[in-house]
């Protein structure tokens, strides 16, 4: 048996160190792919375990995967207390459909457990107090004004922000334009 010519063995040996090059760097890529990046806005959020009315806490980061409507609001704002119906109403309707809201209270607990005591909501409502306007500030809204909405999408992106009261049709808008998936 004669072995094959120089040239074509190093051919041979080109398109099979060619071949375990692009295995090498597929393999490399598949095992080193990116996941979801980090968001910087959205990190202080995700952080946050605030105290629940009730007691015990509640951890933002449980509310990833899904979309989710944040409001930020106080006993004492007026237009806070006048949409909270409207996103109790909201929740009621969408949550089976994976949709998620929650309530994060600028105010002292027990002003927010009589406030909820009064007026109830079937969302899930945390405490921030005062220091919640910091993270209000960090999700966009400068002022620090209240009510303030923060609608995520199930990446944990934010779709909308909406300083002041919301609207019916913001609701619509939002539950027609963000997947559930």
């Amino acid at each position: 048996m004669t072995s094959p010519a120089p040239t074509a063995r190093r051919g041979l040996l080109f398109a099979a160190g060619g071949a375990a090059l692009v295995a090498g760097v597929g393999a490399a890529w598949w095992l080193r792919k990116p996941g979801p990046a980090a968001n910087p806005e959205t990190e202080p959020l995700w952080a946050l375990q605030s105290e629940q009315p009730g007691g015990g806490m509640l951890p933002m980061a449980s509310f990833r995967g899904r979309p989710l409507l944040v409001n930020f609001w106080a006993p004492w704002c007026p237009p806070c207390v006048e949409e909270l119906p409207m996103i109790d109403a909201f929740f009621r309707q969408r949550s089976p459909n994976g949709w998620q809201v929650v309530g994060l209270a600028v105010d002292k607990p027990a002003a927010v457990q009589n406030f909820l005591g009064k007026t109830p909501v079937a969302f899930p409502v945390g405490i921030v107090g005062m220091g919640g306007l910091s993270l209000v500030k960090s999700l966009g809204n400068t002022a620090g004004g209240l009510p303030f909405t923060v609608v995520l999408d199930a990446a944990g992106r934010v779709h909308e922000r909406k300083i002041g009261q919301i609207t019916p049709e913001d609701l619509q808008r939002w539950a027609t334009q963000i997947s559930v998936s």
